[in-house]
């Protein structure tokens, strides 16, 4: 027997030479989105079948896929009578643009709540802070100039001093602080709201392709996370806010579409909404409206129409309006992470920008492995999390550059030495008769305080690889973002002084004697610690145009456009030749969702009828007659499958297609049999036609396709299929001649041999197959 669920995935046009739409409005023959009906008359419309005459037909259940087809089906024929009666009266035509604007609406209010949702967050996550010296709790409040005040001190600076016991006490502090924030955090997910947890974005993905998870955009998640996400990121794990934001956003959007029938009604059609969130997400979450919509497209959205891109658009300005009203950073810009450099770029450095992006493709490769080979080795959730952010207190406490916030320690890593920092990083020699005083700009001898941070940041760059791959995953909100550029940044600064120093000591190599000249500043260390950042997340996400936008709006730094391209091209090639997965779409897999990647290439030759089922020795295909199935049979057919759904057919005999039925509509059907007199008797016959579609041909049913089985036997390709060696490789004694005895091509998958699909099965050319293309799952 087929697998689970089958949803309808044919086009709803041309004409039928079988069941022809005269006939279907015919008296004898009922036709229904949803239910069970008979005596339809000769005026019946499709636009009145289409009005889900019994409640719940027309819905889907939890952790199935929806019908994309039947969807837009729905809608069009939604949006046609509402233009037939908008001339009759003034209310109808009211009607009809309040309909119209309803796509507006819904995105303006999205945005709006998305940047006070994330201003909220924002806000608490700087009022929460641990102070770098002493680790006392502070609480701040914030007004629009920006300036914090001291509101409430905890009684955890009763060591001030130089001694021993502050040390201690400020450890201690820091180390309990962090694990009540994560225990507290852990515990709210795990009573209120279970989804509330991990990143997001996989799930995200996954429901914009049609999948079907209740409750996970729902208001309970929306809350929990809200707060779950402050306390997560006050804990010191190593894990960031953005991808979380995305989430919370999406959860807006979908709350918000229910206010509109238009998208309540229409799973299709709240997935546009769903679009337009995550790019509003993306724009509060890092101050990049542009790159929130480029996100929304390239990684997030599976079905992005060009109306759905301008909402995107529309619902990211209003975001970002949203965050620059109210000024969080105090900084009257959209980021926190802006940034001025004094000098250009020089053609020369694309080759350690180069290198750089090779760190973030091998870096992004070994965490993606590193990190789903820990999940799957999760057990205890609560255990975990407490164990994490403890060891992360213990060892990020005595540097200063672990112990530090993640995004404020970005910032120090962009930043161009001035006279007025005061950083470590930014302790140079002058050049004047080897004094000991500090000039102005970085290109001159770094004193021992410069060699000292590049120690210590090399420690904290080994810290934060190990405990992102531990932290990612976890039952508390956890982003990937800041942590990636976290490592890409102290990465790219460590390169960035070494070239420096480079430069400064050996300014007569050919190399550096054209570009720089002596006592003039040639390199600036921090371009080079973003460029890392972008390149150590372009190498775990797999992302390219949107990335690049996203961090030149996130520093301002367009006229370094072409270096952070170059990285993140270079990151992508390189973790792309150790597997094309990013993390999400490897968090998805690893969690099992039915996701077909529409950017993935296949290079498979198998056939339809090898993935098809029922197979050969399977018992046959369990299907819907039209017009002589008793109630009896039908509940008989749905106690012995487990089917989402049934082919319906003329006649046993025949086996011509003329409609698909689900099982949800059908069991609904049959619950509400009392309200239809003539189906009080088993014997009497149950007309029941739910989804409908013309066919161009008379076809017959000969099996269906499952998304599950699709994706089944591409598993199973990946697991017995051997690794592609080089081609050269395939000419040797391995594989046998690529031509037969005829002449003819041998049929391969993968370079393995196939049999030849005329001796497995039979060509019938009198009859066309039609196998169903299913987007449903368990």
């Amino acid at each position: 027997m087929e697998e689970d669920s089958a949803d309808p995935y044919l086009p709803y046009d041309g004409g039928g030479d079988t069941i022809p739409l005269q006939e279907l409005r015919g008296s004898n023959y009922a036709m229904s989105n949803g239910g069970g009906g008979a005596g339809a008359s000769s005026s019946t419309h499709l636009l009145d079948l289409l009005e889900e005459p019994i409640p719940g037909v027309g819905t889907y259940d939890d952790f199935h896929t929806i019908d994309w087809v039947r969807e837009k089906c729905k809608d069009r024929e939604r949006h046609r009578k509402i233009n037939s009666k908008k001339k009759e009266s003034a209310w109808e035509f009211t009607k009809s643009l309040y309909d119209a604007w309803s796509g507006w609406l819904v995105v303006t209010l999205t945005g709006l709540a998305s940047g006070h949702t994330a201003l909220h967050s924002l806000s608490v996550y700087h009022s929460v802070q641990f102070m770098e010296q002493d680790s006392t709790l502070r609480v701040f409040s914030t007004g629009r100039s920006g300036q914090w005040f001291n509101f409430l001190t905890c009684p955890a600076n009763i060591f001030t001093g130089p001694g021993p016991g502050s040390y201690i006490m400020n450890y201690f502090m820091f180390t309990f602080w962090a694990l009540s924030f994560a225990f507290l955090a852990v515990s709210l997910v795990k009573v209120f709201a279970p989804y509330a947890c991990g990143s997001g974005i996989p799930e995200i993905k996954t429901i914009l392709s049609g999948f079907i998870i209740r409750g996970y955009l729902g208001k309970w998640t929306l809350m929990i996370k809200t707060i779950t996400l402050v306390l997560a990121v006050a804990s010191g794990l190593s894990l960031g806010k953005e991808g979380p934001l995305v989430h919370v956003a999406c959860c807006c959007g979908n709350i918000f579409s229910y206010l509109f029938p238009k998208y309540s009604k229409n799973e299709a059609k709240k997935r546009e909404v769903l679009s337009a969130a995550s790019a509003a997400g993306v724009s509060v979450a890092f101050g990049a409206p542009i790159g929130g919509v480029l996100f929304s497209l390239e990684e997030v959205s599976y079905y992005f129409p060009l109306k759905t891109l301008w909402r995107s658009f529309f619902a990211a300005l209003v975001a970002a309006f949203v965050l620059r009203s109210i000024n969080p950073f105090g900084n009257s810009r959209l980021v926190l992470f802006y940034v001025e450099y004094h000098t250009p770029w020089y053609l020369f450095e694309l080759f350690p920008f180069i290198l750089l992006g090779v760190f973030g493709g091998l870096w992004g490769a070994f965490f993606i492995r590193a990190n789903i080979a820990w999940c799957r080795r999760r057990k205890y959730p609560v255990l975990e999390v407490i164990t994490v952010a403890a060891i992360t207190a213990i060892v990020a406490f005595p540097n200063p550059y672990t112990r530090q916030n993640t995004s404020e320690l970005i910032k120090e890593l962009f930043t161009d030495c001035g006279p007025l920092e005061s950083s470590q990083l930014c302790q140079y020699r002058s050049q004047m008769n080897g004094s000991k005083a500090y000039s102005e700009g970085s290109d001159a001898a770094a004193a021992p305080g410069v060699y000292s941070a590049m120690w210590q940041l090399s420690l904290a760059l080994v810290f934060k690889i190990i405990m992102t791959i531990f932290t990612f995953g976890l039952k508390v909100p956890s982003g990937l973002f800041i942590p990636s550029m976290a490592i890409g940044a102290i990465a790219g600064r460590i390169v960035g002084i070494a070239v420096e120093q480079l430069a400064y000591y050996h300014h007569d190599w050919f190399l550096f004697r054209e570009w720089c000249e002596v006592g003039a500043d040639c390199i600036t260390p921090g371009l080079y610690a973003m460029v890392g950042a972008a390149a150590c997340l372009g190498g775990v996400t797999r992302m390219t145009v949107s990335l690049v936008v996203i961090v030149f709006e996130l520093t301002g730094g367009l006229e370094y456009i072409v270096p952070l391209m170059a990285a993140v091209m270079t990151s992508k090639w390189v973790g792309d030749a150790f597997g094309r997965e990013g993390i999400y779409e490897a968090h998805i897999r690893l969690n099992g969702y039915p996701f077909l990647d529409a950017k993935e290439e296949f290079t498979h030759t198998t056939l339809a009828r090898e993935v098809m089922r029922p197979r050969r020795n399977n018992p046959p295909l369990a299907v819907l007659t039209q017009d002589d199935m008793t109630l009896a049979e039908l509940q008989n057919i749905i106690s012995q499958t487990s089917c989402n759904g049934f082919p319906v057919i003329v006649s046993k005999e025949s086996q011509r297609l003329v409609g698909f039925a689900l099982r949800r509509d059908i069991t609904i059907a049959i619950g509400e049999r009392t309200s239809f007199p003539e189906f009080t008797r088993d014997a009497e016959t149950f007309k029941v036609f739910i989804c409908t579609f013309k066919l161009t041909k008379s076809v017959i049913v000969l099996g269906i396709i499952t998304k599950k089985n699709i994706l089944e036997h591409l598993e199973e390709l990946k697991q017995h299929v051997e690794p592609l060696a080089p081609p050269w490789y395939y000419y040797k004694k391995r594989y046998p001649p690529s031509y037969g005895p005829d002449g003819k091509p041998r049929p391969r998958v993968h370079n393995v041999q196939l049999a030849s699909p005329s001796s497995r099965y039979e060509e019938d050319e009198s009859e066309e197959e039609v196998r169903l293309l299913d987007n449903s799952s368990l």
